[in-house]
């Protein structure tokens, strides 16, 4: 998407999308009838920043949207809007614009009509209004898509629509649900990346929820991860993906997910469990109940030769090989116990293998207590 070349039009003047407004939720609870969807949330959410929320099915994210917005009220529990709170007032008295899954299209007005429809309860001219559809057409590059009609464009085109009526608007923050879960998978990594971009150029706070780690890694300033109503944690997409606070996040977050090992601690080393130890070496925390260790940092013996920065290496059983084009993808076994290596090159001699000997980037060890929090991040801090 391109918004550089615009200094010839007389809607540069016209400002899109308004100033963005911090958002603080303060021991939110949300129950329906015996089900708690949301369990004592707190989260803070920056001004002008994209926020993320992800998890997977039924863990909350939509209904802290939804109450967010206004369409839920909480159980328990207080939101703020910038300094004003708002836990109990109606949606259309917060002032934000949200994007749902379906693009909410009136199918027998043009797209011109479309981004007019937010602006009718606006004091605004007939010229400020038109200078304002414009300007939002031209910024999302569908201004020769004015006159059309919703059922004679692109699923692409008609979310880029439902983009401009967001907007079109001064609203002081962007609620959007998985607003491009029904594109192609082509169309959606294009999609989201001119998502991103506009959300930089306009600098409004956006609430996003998804599913799709990859959509929130590439989207967030921050993620919100959020499992059976409560956060699990928050933090930058690198941050989390390095540093889970659990084997929660760290299993979630990834793919293919991180592999976890149970271990066994004696005063003198310890072993990955299995019918057949593993002894490694290195400082672990002596409460270590698991490690985890990520598919990338799981090594060929044979291609990781600094012995002070890995593990002792082992043999495992290969059981399959997965090219993947820039990478293979090696489903291992010791000991009754599978896991998976991603390597970038793999040697002729190890295609048709039935053993091969591997290592672990010691760096990237990651250790777990016996109720899955993290003792260690990768790098060998101690969370804290």
């Amino acid at each position: 998407m391109s918004v550089e070349d615009t200094s010839h039009a007389e809607s540069t003047d016209v400002e899109l999308g308004g100033a963005g407004e911090s958002i603080r939720l303060e021991g939110i609870r949300k129950e329906f009838g015996d089900v708690t969807a949301v369990k004592d949330l707190s989260l803070d959410i920056r001004s002008g920043e994209f926020l993320v929320l992800l998890g997977p099915s039924g863990c909350g994210k939509t209904t802290t949207l939804r109450m967010i917005a206004g369409l839920e009220t909480p159980t328990e529990g207080d939101i703020y809007i910038g300094d004003e709170e708002v836990t109990r007032t109606l949606p259309q008295k917060r002032e934000l614009s949200m994007v749902f899954q379906s693009y909410a299209l009136y199918p027998h007005k043009t797209v011109r009509e479309n981004l007019a429809f937010p602006l009718k309860k606006m004091d605004l001219s007939d010229d400020e209004r038109s200078r304002r559809i414009e300007r939002a057409a031209e910024v999302l590059e569908i201004s020769e898509l004015l006159d059309k009609e919703p059922g004679q464009l692109s699923g692409g085109q008609r979310q880029r629509v439902a983009l401009g009526r967001t907007i079109i608007r001064e609203p002081r923050a962007f609620l959007m649900d998985e607003p491009l879960s029904n594109l192609d998978a082509k169309l959606r990594v294009h999609t989201r990346s001119e998502l991103r971009e506009l959300q930089q150029d306009l600098g409004t706070t956006t609430v996003y929820v998804t599913h799709d780690q990859e959509e929130a890694m590439s989207l967030a300033d921050r993620i919100a991860i959020l499992n059976d109503g409560e956060i699990q944690q928050v933090g930058a997409p690198e941050e989390i993906y390095q540093n889970p606070a659990n084997e929660f996040v760290a299993g979630f977050l990834g793919e293919p997910a991180m592999n976890f090992f149970d271990v066994a601690q004696t005063p003198e080393r310890i072993e990955l469990c299995g019918d057949d130890p593993v002894p490694l070496t290195g400082p672990v925390p002596a409460p270590t109940a698991r490690i985890g260790i990520r598919p990338e940092h799981v090594a060929l013996a044979s291609q990781h030769t600094d012995d002070e920065a890995r593990t002792p290496a082992f043999s495992a059983d290969l059981l399959v090989v997965e090219p993947l084009g820039n990478a293979y993808e090696l489903e291992l076994e010791r000991g009754g116990v599978q896991f998976t290596a991603r390597v970038r090159s793999l040697p002729d001699e190890v295609r048709t293998a039935d053993s091969v000997d591997v290592v672990f980037e010691a760096d990237s060890l990651n250790t777990f207590d016996a109720d899955g929090s993290a003792l260690t991040t990768a790098g060998g801090e101690t969370d804290g």
